[in-house]
């Protein structure tokens, strides 16, 4: 009897460790998703796949519907407990997740996880949507969101050659990083960021600094960048440009500081490749060329 009552037990077990398997999931099927990495979040939604995330990170705020969603912490300071409660079919991550215990933990917990690649360029933002295409059923669509972007990349190239621009100002990226409660500049790492400001007519301002540090007042000063792009965040809590230039160190030393040319720019449109990013280089462009005419 007692070994009877024993395999019951263990049958339940088991049985009530199912929906955690680890097993490969079906990308087709209708699940609940735990998305961590805010990139992956917009390209599951444009893929028409965003019913079924269940919650996101605090990044993924694009598109509006990812707002409504619940939250598991900050894509670099998550609560695996937040991600273990949701009770999530799938994780799905591009290894830009932090603390660096928090993988260990939903994995121990038994959580089905799958990473997709990032998208700091835009050959890697095309391959990534393509995987996802693929996992998700919905190749076909893949495929024409990645032939807009390219697309769209080619017309803000085209737009650029078309405007009379008399000069290349240089552009700087200060960030407010939310999991390190610091400002920081974003720009000079040779990321996405930088990449559109070229594309977009402007000239990366060079900070001697590695890693996303506080920034240094002096060094700011030093690079003095023509226009400084401060993220949403970072700028909306300063409340207004007035503060953000007295207030963020280094700043009012600036060329940009001294000419109030500091342009608000959401986070999401900066920081990776997406099937928005050549419509974002044009609004970029405009807002460092902003008197430039077409020829």
């Amino acid at each position: 009897m007692k070994k009877l009552l024993y395999f019951i037990a263990l049958g339940l077990v088991f049985t009530s460790c199912g929906r955690f398997g680890n097993k490969e999931k079906d990308g087709t099927k209708d699940q609940r998703i735990v998305s961590l990495s805010k990139h992956l979040t917009e390209m599951v939604f444009a893929l028409g796949k965003g019913h079924n995330l269940v919650a996101v990170d605090l990044s993924s705020t694009y598109p509006d519907s990812a707002k409504l969603l619940k939250t598991v912490g900050y894509h670099r300071a998550l609560s695996p407990e937040s991600i273990i409660a949701m009770e999530p079919d799938l994780v799905i991550h591009s290894n830009d997740i932090g603390p660096e215990t928090v993988l260990p933990q939903i994995t121990d917990a038994g959580l089905n996880i799958k990473a997709f690649g990032g998208a700091n360029t835009i050959d890697s933002a095309k391959l990534l949507m393509t995987a996802l295409g693929t996992f998700f059923g919905e190749a076909a669509k893949a495929d024409s969101l990645n032939k807009k972007l390219d697309a769209d990349i080619a017309k803000a190239i085209d737009a650029l050659k078309q405007k009379n621009i008399k000069d290349t100002p240089t552009v700087m990226i200060i960030h407010f990083g939310r999991a390190s409660n610091i400002y920081f500049v974003m720009s000079g790492r040779k990321g996405p960021g930088d990449k559109m400001i070229e594309l977009a007519g402007g000239k990366v301002t060079h900070y001697d600094a590695k890693g996303a540090r506080q920034i240094s007042a002096e060094a700011v000063a030093e690079a003095n960048p023509d226009i400084i792009i401060a993220t949403d965040f970072g700028y909306d809590q300063m409340g207004s440009m007035d503060k953000f230039i007295t207030d963020v160190p280094g700043v009012s030393l600036t060329n940009a500081g001294k000419n109030k040319r500091i342009v608000r720019f959401e986070e999401h449109d900066l920081v990776y490749f997406g099937p928005r990013s050549g419509e974002n280089i044009i609004k970029l462009m405009d807002l460092i060329h902003p008197d430039a005419s077409k020829k």
